[in-house]
């Protein structure tokens, strides 16, 4: 079934503040749209990087992609909103996984050393489930509390929920990117 990324609904409930609702709707259009340019690829082509002439090779794959927005949403969404790990936490992902995809690392061009397409796509689904059902809970005066360690593009625990649809766009435009360069028609 093709995903709709133009299906509004989130199953946030109603009675979490606007501005919050507004970060959970950007960050389920961004996973819809991630989505839609996953759902046709063949697992080799998750780990199919460009060829290159110059030194150093350029190396990226969507495996590498898709699993860094998994990372990348678990660290915005709930670790750096709960300011420590919870138990649940082993269940999302495993630590070979954070290490693999976590902030500051990059692709190696070694299918071997990364998860299966289903595996990530896992990941992703889980990671994403538990934030949806944890966020609600962030709501009221502490979205204004600035975090530890600030990120450059924002400094308070609502800061990060914004960025996290932000951050996935970014690594969904260089997945579309990576499609086009295999010879795969845009999709929009």
């Amino acid at each position: 079934m093709a995903v709709d990324i133009f299906d509004h609904q989130t199953d946030i409930q109603t009675n979490v503040s606007p501005r919050l609702l507004t970060a959970v709707k950007s960050m389920e259009f961004a996973r819809r749209y991630t989505l839609s340019l996953l759902e046709d690829l063949k697992d080799d082509q998750w780990y199919w990087t460009p060829s290159s002439s110059t030194e150093p090779k350029f190396v990226s794959h969507i495996a590498w992609q898709a699993g860094h927005i998994a990372m990348a949403q678990y660290g915005l969404t709930l670790f750096r909103q709960r300011g420590r790990e919870r138990e649940i936490d082993s269940q999302l992902m495993s630590s070979k996984f954070r290490k693999l995809f976590m902030r500051g690392t990059q692709p190696i061009d070694d299918q071997a050393a990364y998860p299966e397409p289903n595996e990530i796509l896992d990941v992703m689904n889980r990671v994403h489930q538990q934030a949806l059902k944890e966020i609600p809970a962030f709501d009221g005066d502490q979205l204004d509390e600035p975090l530890d360690a600030p990120h450059a593009a924002f400094a308070t625990r609502y800061g990060a929920l914004l960025f996290t649809s932000n951050h996935e766009m970014v690594h969904a435009g260089q997945i579309g990117m990576l499609r086009r360069l295999m010879g795969k028609d845009p999709l929009r």
